[in-house]
């Protein structure tokens, strides 16, 4: 039997999966495959185009996924901080906030990485129409 359960804490999306029984492990090795890497590609993609559009609920989501390693997305902060950067110039909270917690595991290189990369996102268009942020 396979429990699953979504959890929003402090603005974040986790999902568990938690098995019983003599095929515990088999039933999570299928959880694990329920996104295909072809549909996880595929997520990234239109939420990066939708974020190029401005959609801020898209730049929000892109941080989460680089930041928690959720819709098969590794890890991966300086990525995290620069949607949430995005986000946060359009003024969303959700993503201050998120900004501000994973800076702290950050180095000072890693977080000018980050802002460099949103910075080079908007000079290329992205985010809609670059005057809409803050320099």
């Amino acid at each position: 039997m396979v429990f699953a359960a979504l959890t929003i804490c402090q603005d974040r999306i986790a999902i568990t999966v938690a098995s019983t029984g003599t095929n515990a492990r088999k039933q999570q090795g299928l959880s694990d495959m329920a996104i295909s890497q072809s549909s996880a590609e595929f997520l990234i993609k239109s939420r990066i185009a939708d974020a190029m559009t401005g959609d801020v609920d898209a730049l929000f989501e892109l941080g989460v996924s680089y930041s928690t390693g959720r819709g098969g997305c590794e890890v991966d902060l300086i990525e995290a901080h620069k949607w949430f950067n995005l986000a946060a110039l359009n003024g969303d909270k959700r993503s201050q906030q998120c900004r501000a917690e994973i800076s702290v595991e950050m180095t000072a290189r890693e977080i000018a990485e980050a802002q460099k990369s949103a910075r080079a996102f908007l000079a290329m268009g992205g985010a809609g129409a670059a005057n809409r942020y803050a320099a």
